[in-house]
């Protein structure tokens, strides 16, 4: 059996999951609501004495096996997210690289010959920092886990890091594998 499926996932304080007849399941909690469409062959089970939720899956078939872990998963990152949130961090590396937030507008400025703007979605909170002597950072938040992966990803396509210098955009933490460059030829 699937360790990750038959954890069951705890419900903190001022958090509601309901599943409906469908099994749409929705959760609201105080950082926000979120839904999600789960599969008609694997059932939700919400015991509101222990206040926890049991994700069941009918038999030991390949496809239920999958879906068992994953929809354990993604009902637990719901959770965890309309209590706690999520936030990522992302360096921008390079000279004249920076990053400003006007709203939900996001202004890159990463080496082109144009600025870069990207409209973020409203369930996302942007902030941007630039310290004198380190790298500008962009900081988003969320209780979305999958939409600011999603937007996170989009970011960081913009200017990957090269593998030489480490210019571009990268997660905070993130440890690149860098190459070294020519080397001088000795006659």
């Amino acid at each position: 059996m699937s360790r990750i499926g038959k954890a069951p996932i705890n419900i903190p304080n001022g958090v509601t999951v309901s599943v409906a007849a469908n099994n749409l399941v929705t959760v609201k909690g105080p950082k926000g609501e979120l839904s999600r469409l789960v599969d008609p062959d694997i059932t939700v089970q919400v015991d509101t004495e222990a206040k926890q939720v049991h994700v069941q899956r009918p038999t030991d078939q390949k496809r239920h096996r999958s879906l068992h872990g994953l929809y354990r998963a993604l009902l637990n990152n719901m959770v965890v997210g309309v209590s706690e949130g999520y936030k990522v961090t992302m360096e921008i590396v390079g000279v004249g690289y920076r990053a400003t937030v006007n709203g939900q507008l996001l202004d890159l400025a990463l080496g082109f010959s144009h600025n870069l703007f990207l409209e973020l979605p409203k369930e996302i909170k942007a902030s941007a920092t630039a310290e004198k002597g380190k790298n500008p950072t962009l900081t988003l938040e969320s209780h979305d886990k999958e939409l600011l992966g999603m937007v996170c990803a989009k970011i960081r396509s913009y200017r990957k890091p090269e593998p030489y210098k480490g210019k571009g955009i990268k997660f905070e933490g993130e440890v690149l594998r860098r190459k070294a460059g020519k080397s001088a030829s000795s006659k």
